[in-house]
């Protein structure tokens, strides 16, 4: 199998590269490392990549924008592929209002790049998009909610579960972010719709692990690990610190993905996290890094909350583990935070 990866030295990317590595005959991965130029140093993924060609055998990586139409074209005219993983975005909620041009063309109109690509040269690849559950908007704040010692709730027990795919993608507030990544996802599910490719759309929730470049605009549970081990100022921003998110391990993203381009639905979309077992609030991720730690947080609560942000979100992953059955969460929330404590505190 040939993969093409694209953001291969993020997060999901990387983890993907790393994982199919022993799987497939080539990667290729573009990365041009903008995430430096929206976030500064912190933001560097320099490192990650260095990582992945010291430990893969078939990885090769291009610096290449994926808002470069011609380059990309050229790219898929002359390379097979077999699947493809678009993980490169502009990924802050908070950023893309500063930056609404960039937001845009790279998460909408790259995003257009490589589907037209994909169609033209390689109609028969899966296609498989990291797409974002703030294409939701801020509808699931509509939820009736009830309020613990250190947690927001879903009052009523139908929603115990967490959000699911009916929810809907209009008539809410996204963020530019949100509204970028969501005409991303309906191009992706147009391209398997009306072309009859196969692309699928991941909806995903809190992505996380030891590989992240975390910073406060993005990452949130590296960010917050990060911050603990390295003594800073953490700011919560709203909510009371109880804002809920369920957390997915990079490895079990990549092992999701292996799944669906086994089988893939053409058009399919699904919310992939960690789910209810995997959720935790601010609070509660406070408590536990300290718990590992030893050192106790600090930081500082903002009162206004970010504009568009999720009070509770948990992912259903029902619709998932059906079509996928094979597939599950292996990744506990404690082996996450044990992980990220070990990997920041080694570097």
């Amino acid at each position: 199998m040939k993969i093409l990866v694209t953001g291969s030295s993020g997060l999901i990317g990387s983890e993907v590269v790393a994982y199919f590595d022993p799987r497939a005959s080539e990667i290729l991965g573009i990365d041009n490392n903008m995430r430096a130029d929206f976030f500064g140093p912190t933001g560097d993924t320099t490192w990650n990549r260095r990582r992945l060609e010291s430990t893969t055998k078939h990885f090769r990586s291009v610096d290449l924008d994926i808002r470069d139409r011609e380059a990309i074209l050229n790219l898929f005219q002359h390379r097979p592929f077999d699947l493809v993983v678009h993980c490169a975005a502009q990924p802050s909620h908070d950023l893309a209002k500063n930056r609404p041009f960039d937001d845009f063309d790279v998460n909408a109109g790259g995003t257009l790049n490589l589907l037209e690509a994909t169609r033209r040269y390689h109609p028969d690849a899966v296609f498989v998009h990291m797409s974002t559950n703030k294409v939701y908007g801020d509808a699931p704040n509509e939820l009736p909610l009830k309020e613990l010692e250190t947690r927001w709730e879903y009052a009523d027990p139908a929603h115990f579960a967490g959000i699911d795919e009916t929810m809907r993608i209009d008539r809410s507030k996204h963020s530019l972010f949100g509204a970028s990544k969501l005409a991303a996802d309906i191009l992706v599910q147009e391209y398997g719709r009306y072309f009859g490719m196969k692309t699928v759309c991941l909806r995903g929730g809190c992505l996380t692990g030891p590989h992240h470049s975390g910073v406060e605009l993005h990452g949130f549970l590296n960010y917050l690990v990060k911050v603990n081990v390295e003594g800073g100022l953490y700011r919560i921003f709203g909510y009371k610190g109880k804002q809920v998110r369920d957390n997915i391990h990079s490895f079990d993203v990549a092992r999701a993905i292996e799944e669906i381009a086994g089988n893939p639905r053409p058009g399919e979309v699904y919310n992939i996290g960690g789910g209810r077992a995997n959720s935790c609030s601010i609070l509660e991720a406070f408590a536990q890094v300290e718990h590992i730690t030893g050192k106790p947080m600090r930081y500082e609560y903002v009162d206004n909350n970010r504009e568009g942000d999720h009070i509770c979100y948990i992912s259903n992953l029902s619709k998932l583990k059906s079509h996928y059955p094979n597939w599950h969460i292996t990744k506990s929330l404690a082996d996450i935070f044990q992980e990220t404590v070990k990997t920041l505190a080694g570097r």
